[in-house]
């Protein structure tokens, strides 16, 4: 659901916005009437953005950066700042399970690559963006976690969203009082098309094709609603804590995920 002018004269910057959940947010605060940096790894945000509009084009700013690095995300803060002079919302939206596996079948590196995919991104993006949102005197922190920290095969990925989850309490507590929100949604299975740029380059073996449909009937059989989200419901509960009719609400993680608390 639309609602028209809620962030005019916001400006958001969104992570992971060249597909699923980040491009959604990103289109819906255009039409809602706010700027966007659309961030993503992949050049096809620049794609995305080509595409819009004339009015939307106006008011976006594609970039493409490595976000798992600090000096990446610091790089997208200065750019927006350049292009749009503030940062009022940051909605981390990178990350995602690389493998589903039992973890006694984790590679040391593998677990590494987990939790620079699904933590760093994160930890890096609030504390770029901190001296914005203290020189403005306020701002909101959207960050999307998991209701997988409570699951099968996925347990580097579970220690890093469980990451998002601590930092998320932990901020809001010590920002409170400079007029700074962080709250975080945590999705559950969610109904998306198939990636653009697979998470995990290398094509699942057999097994590892079980393994996976294991972590999608414990998803299902966990949701009280039996079922997968959609991208659309996952999206409306990051743009109302984005939003100021949450202006009341900080230090929360909010499972969208039919019932299951993770």
């Amino acid at each position: 659901m639309l609602h028209p002018n809620r962030f005019s004269g916001k400006v958001a910057l969104v992570t992971g916005a060249a597909q699923g959940i980040g491009k959604t947010v990103a289109l819906q605060l255009l039409q809602e009437a706010g700027s966007v940096v659309m961030v993503d790894r992949s050049p096809i945000v620049n794609e995305i953005a080509s595409q819009l509009s004339e009015d939307h084009k106006n008011k976006a700013l594609p970039v493409v950066a490595d976000l798992e690095q600090f000096s990446g995300f610091q790089s997208v803060v200065e750019q927006a700042v350049a292009k749009f002079g503030r940062i009022d919302i940051l909605i981390n939206n990178v990350g995602g399970t690389i493998w589903m596996k039992p973890f006694a079948t984790y590679e040391e590196d593998q677990i590494e690559k987990e939790i620079r995919r699904s933590l760093f991104p994160t930890l890096w993006g609030c504390r770029a963006v901190l001296p914005v949102m203290l020189d403005q005197k306020g701002g909101v922190i959207v960050n999307v976690s998991s209701v997988a920290t409570r699951g099968i095969n996925r347990v580097p990925y579970a220690a890093a969203k469980g990451g998002v989850n601590a930092l998320t309490a932990a901020m809001a507590f010590e920002y409170a009082e400079k007029n700074i929100r962080v709250n975080a949604v945590a999705p559950g299975g969610t109904e998306a098309p198939e990636r653009l740029i697979p998470r995990n380059e290398t094509p699942d073996s057999e097994q590892e094709k079980l393994w996976r449909q294991e972590v999608a009937n414990q998803t299902t059989e966990s949701s009280l609603m039996k079922r997968y989200g959609t991208i659309e419901e996952q999206t409306s509960a990051i743009l109302f804590l984005a939003s100021d009719e949450a202006s009341y609400i900080t230090g929360v993680t909010i499972p969208v995920a039919g019932g299951d608390l993770g």
